[in-house]
């Protein structure tokens, strides 16, 4: 199962590796975004070296257990903060030294010699190096003992200027790289990368391709051993002149250093000066800014030096390109003043033409925020204007409907009062005058043409407003709602409100019209809108409404 799983993993990496390699660009703002949020990566490091040295004051400082400990906060720091890591290696050495423990005592040294040569303090490392004697040295750190003379004459060699020297700690390089091969099993992973190494120095970069390969597929994304491969990778491709593959896994061994908390950015320096080279200056400038702070906080001499020429020469670039937008943007910014001056003036101009509207001139002038909220005021007065226009366009049909209905009932009064002009003069001329006291004193007729008059005026609103009675009463508690009888069409309450929907709002014109006093009416209102589903205040805005 384990080996099936091998071999999946293998597929899927290579597969993906294959997709990414025409995908730079992914590849580079997933670095961007990764570079934005390095502070978590960095808040787990950290909270695993404070519980790493919680642990610390609960044990004896010069024992075995201090040792180990200290051991594992070293390699906590190795990659992040080296001149702590080298804190906490020279307690090891002090701890050793009064355990009188070689063995570990030369480790400790080894490991430090190894760090110093990493962070480009050369004669540190040889004078550490020279304190472990080989006639002593245990059997156990041979191995261990040959890889750091191979890493500290590497790293004097790939550093030195003199081409003598460069050659003289080069073929010293080589010795100890020959004899740590083979003291290594053939499958062991370091022997597999010395052979790649070794390749890659001779020129074979396709076979040295191909153990990358292998390398690459068996080690977790985002680990401190994946950004090395990685970073090997780019440099046999540097060596192919494959500059975009090159790009890619520096970009790749930069997003495992972040996302591992490693401030030794070795890949991202190199991949901003390609960067450079390639025209990407502003996204250079950020990565080596970014890469300067990381190795201001890791303190290695190297680093420091490889990044301040590159940040200089970066810097300068970066400084040129962007004066020259600036003065791009000063010419547009010119460009668009002289155009918004001719145009305000045209505006000024047709304005004062257009009956000398100031106001309109000094709104022109103000900012943009300002014309919006004069476009608002604008749309107001629009919807203002419409709601009037309705509101005429309703009064005008209720003024036409009423004028109708008062020309028919007019004409109809005038018919009547003409017939009891007639009945009078006959009863007189006939000498009926009992009768006639009768018929004057008796006020059923009065009745009927009150009721005429109440139903005309009901037909007529119902008829500008069919709706009236349901939205009415939508306006009121479900249970104190308006029943109307079988034969009504309005009754006392809907006729008050029908009468200040048409606008007659004064309650002295309402009660002369229905035959009421005032304290009546006020007193019907008043009961109406206690009834009210809504504020008191609202109730005749929201009666005004109803269409």
């Amino acid at each position: 199962m384990g080996k099936r799983y091998r071999i999946i993993l293998f597929l899927f990496f290579t597969a993906n590796m294959v997709f990414a390699e025409s995908n730079l660009d992914s590849l580079l703002i997933n670095l961007d975004q990764t570079i934005l949020q390095h502070e978590i990566y960095k808040d787990r490091r950290e909270a695993r070296i404070r519980e790493l040295k919680g642990k610390a004051t609960k044990i004896a400082p010069n024992s075995i257990a201090a040792y180990q400990l200290n051991d594992s906060i070293y390699r906590e720091y190795k990659s992040y903060m080296c001149d702590s890591a080298v804190l906490y290696l020279t307690q090891n050495i002090r701890i050793a030294c009064n355990l009188r423990d070689l063995e570990r005592e030369y480790k400790s040294k080894l490991l430090l010699a190894s760090l110093h040569a990493a962070t480009g303090m050369y004669q540190e490392a040889v004078d550490v190096l020279e304190e472990v004697r080989r006639e002593t040295l245990p059997t156990s750190l041979t191995r261990d003992y040959y890889a750091c003379k191979e890493q500290v004459y590497r790293e004097i060699s790939g550093n030195s200027r003199d081409p003598q020297s460069i050659r003289r700690y080069e073929d010293k390089s080589l010795v100890y790289r020959d004899s740590l091969a083979m003291m290594l099993p053939e499958d062991a992973s370091k022997r597999v990368e010395l052979q790649e190494l070794a390749l890659r120095a001779d020129g074979h970069t396709d076979e040295a391709l191909r153990i990358n390969d292998t390398r690459l597929a068996k080690i977790p994304f985002g680990t401190p051993e994946y950004a090395l491969t990685s970073y090997q990778r780019a440099m046999i491709y540097r060596q192919k002149k494959d500059r975009e593959k090159e790009k890619y896994y520096l970009a790749l061994s930069s997003l495992s250093d972040i996302q591992s908390a490693i401030t030794d950015h070795a890949s991202l320096w190199m991949l901003a000066d390609l960067l450079l080279k390639d025209g990407d200056i502003e996204r250079a400038y950020h990565y080596i800014r970014f890469s300067w702070d990381e190795t201001n906080r890791f303190r290695a001499r190297s680093r420091s030096w490889q990044s301040a020429d590159i940040l200089s020469l970066i810097d300068k670039n970066y400084q040129a390109t962007i004066e020259g937008k600036n003065r791009i943007l000063v010419t547009y910014l010119t460009l668009i003043s002289v155009l918004t001056l001719l145009l305000i003036s045209a505006i000024v101009y047709i304005y004062r033409q257009m009956k000398r509207l100031a106001e309109a001139r000094n709104h022109l002038q103000e900012t943009n925020e300002q014309l919006k909220v004069l476009n608002g005021e604008l749309h107001q007065m629009n919807d203002r204007l419409q709601s009037a226009n309705l509101e005429l366009s309703e009064s005008n049909r209720i003024k036409e409907e009423y004028i109708g209905r008062f020309m028919s009932l007019c004409s109809s009064y005038i018919d009547k009062l003409d017939g009891y002009r007639r009945m009078v003069y006959k009863m007189v001329s006939s000498g009926q005058i009992g009768e006639l006291v009768k018929v004057t004193r008796s006020s059923k007729g009065l009745e009927a043409e009150l009721n005429a008059l109440y139903k005309n005026f009901d037909t007529a609103f119902l008829h500008l407003f069919p709706n009236f009675v349901t939205q009415f009463n939508s306006l009121l508690l479900e249970d104190e709602q308006v029943v109307l009888k079988r034969d009504e069409l309005l009754n006392t309450e809907l006729r008050i409100f029908a009468l200040i929907r048409l606008g007659i709002d004064d309650s002295s014109q309402i009660a002369e019209f229905l035959r009421y006093s005032v304290n009546t009416i006020y007193n019907y209102r008043a009961k109406v809108k206690n009834k009210a589903r809504i504020s008191r205040e609202d109730f005749e805005i929201r009666l005004m409404q109803i269409r």
